[in-house]
């Protein structure tokens, strides 16, 4: 007869909702003693890491976390894969997988889930070897059904181009779509209910995440204003010395060295990511811009960071166009990471900048413009043009395909000068 437990285990299951990163956490745990999934806080790295496995510790609850540090062992216990969920909250669990992993000489035996990086010091080894790590971000629209995925970004590689599709999106719901995020929790929830877990999310950061980092104490107006100014700024290639002049200019003062520890903070939450310069291997006098663009990790969080909601959000299409770039950054890098690829940003010397490029890792690479409505289209096609000739002219690998990610509401196609129009909520992995 099946315990409550093993009941309760079995709903679960039965009620996960597959991710992109299914297929890669099978082929890693068939790979490595051990895979370590980090990503943002309730983006679902225990429902997915359960769904892996056989057994499970869940940290946090009550005596859970006490006991493993009084026996790290007992909470390592079980059929494999065993998952032992949030195990930053007791470090040395990592050198006890790491040394069972080496005494046991076998493949998948633990599942890691953390949503925050633990201080270096706190654990002994790296995991090289032992660990593969395997980064989730919240849903996509092709996970959480706001996306048909009737255009694969695998066959656009292999093909260049696009299928007719029709797109069912438009302006308003790109809109609501900013707003909620891609929690799964907040599936089936009307916006009004949803955009509520973002909002929650950024009263924690404020209040308590930032000082589980590194012990800390943070003043909360201080914390607020980098948040805003960070929102204000996402998905553009604004230093800290143009971030820590915005927030003087809010009246408050801060130091470089304290805005870099800010930053480096959110990033340890997985609340910040840097999508990274692309480096062609140029021979020509083009010089590529390094800077890194800032995005959070999930639209949501600079929508509720500076509190536009979908009604002011809807009426500033400039701001709308910033964050819809960020979703369009999280998706692709849902789908090319099924692809074992990255997405990259270019920026060279003459100002030729484009949005994306998606690189795997077998060399090819396409590249993508983000356009929130379709008024500069022509000028985002003419951009991707002019990029891939810059490319040819040095000798670098052709791209795959141009594309430009929009909300048309009409439908994805492939133009006669080449370039695919892809509304988002047509493309999957």
């Amino acid at each position: 007869m099946e315990s409550d437990q093993q009941i309760k285990f079995k709903e679960m299951r039965e009620q996960y909702r597959p991710r992109v990163i299914d297929k890669l956490i099978s082929k890693e745990l068939s790979a490595f003693g051990g895979v370590l999934i980090t990503g943002p806080r309730s983006c679902g790295k225990s429902w997915t890491g359960f769904n892996h496995s056989k057994s499970a510790t869940f940290m946090g609850y009550e005596g859970t976390s006490e006991l493993a540090l009084l026996d790290p062992q007992s909470a390592l216990e079980g059929e494999f894969p065993h998952l032992v969920d949030e195990w930053q909250e007791v470090p040395g669990l990592w050198d006890h997988a790491r040394m069972n992993i080496d005494m046991g000489n076998r493949k998948g035996m633990y599942i890691f889930t953390g949503s925050t990086a633990p201080p270096l010091e706190r654990t002994k080894h790296t995991g090289i070897g032992r660990f593969a790590t395997i980064e989730m971000r919240t849903m996509s629209l092709f996970e959480s059904g706001n996306s048909s995925g009737a255009v694969s970004l695998s066959d656009i590689f292999d093909t260049g181009r696009a299928e007719t599709e029709r797109s069912e999106i438009n302006y308003q719901n790109i809109i609501d779509l900013i707003c909620r995020g891609g929690w799964p929790g907040t599936l089936g929830l009307e916006n009004d209910e949803a955009i509520r877990t973002p909002y929650q999310y950024i009263k924690s950061i404020t209040n308590m995440d930032m000082s589980r980092i590194d012990g800390r104490r943070r003043n909360r107006t201080t914390v607020e204003t980098v948040l805003r100014s960070l929102a204000r700024n996402n998905a553009s290639l604004a230093g800290n010395t143009m971030l820590a002049e915005d927030i003087r200019n809010s009246g408050i003062g801060i130091s470089d060295p304290t805005l870099r520890s800010y930053v480096d903070v959110l990033k340890k939450l997985y609340i910040l990511e840097e999508q990274s310069a692309w480096h062609p291997a140029l021979r020509s006098r083009t010089r590529i811009r390094t800077a890194p663009k800032r995005h959070f990790t999930d639209p949501s969080l600079a929508a509720a960071a500076f509190d536009a909601r979908p009604a002011l959000l809807k009426n500033d299409t400039r701001t709308a166009g910033f964050l819809f770039e960020s979703l369009c950054y999280r998706d692709m890098s849902v789908y090319a990471s099924a692809l074992g690829g990255r997405v990259y940003h270019y920026r060279d010397n003459s100002d030729l900048e484009i949005d994306q490029i998606i690189q795997l890792d077998d060399g090819r690479w396409g590249a993508a413009e983000v356009e929130i409505g379709t008024a500069e289209t022509e000028g985002a096609a003419s951009n991707l043009i002019r990029m891939k000739e810059k490319m040819v002219e040095a000798k670098v690998t052709k791209p795959s395909f141009l594309m430009i990610l929009n909300v048309t509401g009409v439908a994805a196609h492939t133009r006669p000068d080449g370039v695919i129009e892809m509304p988002i909520d047509c493309l999957g992995p």
